[in-house]
């Protein structure tokens, strides 16, 4: 891979419209080389627009959008792509259609036959080199699909709802396939509305609603930021004591009974360390469990697009 400080994609004041609709509004985007990032949004938000416009398939109306310091088709060999729409070429052999995908991205004849086979094995397919695409299961074509966008080892990888109609075994399957891509060096920018993968998987998020950017931070950084500074304690031994006793701890601004009644929350003062009262707990009231409460990357979607004026339009074709 060309090494270089240029990110992989910008973007800068990018406005794209579709008759009456805003998809996308003054979206500045910056993805660092290597890095893996996670493009949020509820449906209708624009998240598919934005990366079809960085696969140069449409144009911005307005703006500047670079991938690796000049237009995505001049780097096409350098890029690989999952789109949400799926699609195989149903009645060519799995292996066939693999070497042909390969060809088109420049890869040369010989060796290409192993390179698919191994890949093949690498997400689980053994064995469906022969088989006919519409011989397999549709988890299985999708698969295929996502071997056909990474198999000439390209520099910036984009994958639009990679998970979308996984089942569970297939979705973990990907995820570790994906996360191999990412220690190779790649560059991953994934687009999803699944908080769960997105949360595993990602270094950063940029979330997006009605065409907007509501959010761009690292993870660790939404965790700190939006998690409430909580810390939950489930006395070893009750006592109509405890909450008193913890209360009078400096720094707890409030105590309350979980909605289980099993523990206590003590909510802390913004100035004061979580571990260090969590700590001074325990040593008042010894505990069976206790931990510092986190929110879900999925908390705080919800939270922020209901702020912004909750759920996107209802998405026209190709607005997505």
């Amino acid at each position: 891979m060309t090494e270089s400080n240029e990110p992989a994609v910008v973007l800068r004041g990018v406005v794209k419209r579709f008759g009456a609709v805003d998809a996308v509004k003054n979206l500045d985007l910056n993805v660092p080389r290597g890095s893996l990032v996670g493009l949020l949004g509820p449906n209708g938000a624009g998240k598919s627009t934005a990366i079809r416009m960085i696969m140069s398939l449409i144009r911005p109306d307005r703006g500047e959008l670079l991938v690796f310091g000049g237009d995505a088709l001049d780097a096409k060999d350098r890029i690989g792509y999952l789109p949400e729409e799926r699609g195989v070429y149903r009645r060519m052999r799995v292996g066939e259609f693999l070497i042909y995908l390969g060809r088109l991205k420049g890869l040369p004849r010989h060796g290409l036959s192993a390179r698919v086979e191994g890949w093949l094995e690498r997400i689980e397919l053994p064995g469906v080199f022969r088989s006919r695409c519409q011989e397999l299961s549709k988890g299985m074509q999708q698969k295929v699909q996502f071997i056909g966008a990474v198999l000439h080892s390209p520099d910036l990888i984009v994958l639009d709802e990679p998970f979308s109609g996984l089942d569970p075994v297939n979705t973990r399957v990907l995820i570790s396939a994906v996360q191999d891509l990412h220690k190779e060096g790649r560059t991953l920018f994934l687009s999803t509305h699944q908080m769960t993968q997105a949360e595993q998987l990602c270094e950063r998020v940029i979330l997006i609603n009605r065409g907007e950017k509501i959010l761009d931070a690292s993870t660790r950084e939404v965790t700190e930021r939006f998690s409430p500074r909580a810390i939950e304690i489930e006395p070893l031994v009750r006592s109509d004591d405890d909450q008193d006793i913890l209360a009078a701890i400096e720094g707890v601004e409030s105590v309350r009974l979980s909605d289980d009644r099993r523990s206590i929350v003590m909510t802390i003062a913004p100035d004061h360390d979580l571990q260090l009262v969590m700590t001074q707990a325990l040593t008042q009231v010894p505990a069976r469990r206790t931990e510092i409460s986190r929110v879900s990357l999925d908390d705080v979607f919800v939270r922020l697009v209901t702020e912004h004026g909750g759920h996107s339009r209802v998405p026209i074709r190709g607005a997505a």
